[in-house]
């Protein structure tokens, strides 16, 4: 088994290697490739039914509760679009060890 990486080494240590150094140890949560899948897959469905309740938006809100709305939806898509980045990072890192 190889020894882990050093701070200028480019090879990702695995299994129980990652144990080996602290850096290495806060990276065990990026391995988990499919909860950043699954987690951008609720964001995204979140951000769709949060646009949907503000396009049927009818009387009895104000402007002011329609634009904070609107504001509420852009940055759940943000927020969806960076845990896909994430996501995407981590599948390729995963691929990659």
């Amino acid at each position: 088994m190889a020894p882990a990486a050093t701070s200028g080494g480019s090879s990702l240590p695995s299994g129980l290697a990652v144990f080996t150094t602290f850096p290495d140890l806060l990276f065990i949560p990026e391995f988990d490739a499919a909860y950043h899948c699954t987690a951008a897959l609720f964001y995204l469905s979140a951000s769709v039914l949060e646009a949907l309740a503000t396009i049927q938006m009818h009387d009895g809100f104000t402007y002011k509760q329609y634009h904070e709305n609107i504001s509420a939806v852009v940055f759940s898509y943000v927020a969806t679009l960076l845990y896909v980045v994430h996501a995407v990072y981590s599948l390729i890192r995963w691929k990659s060890s």
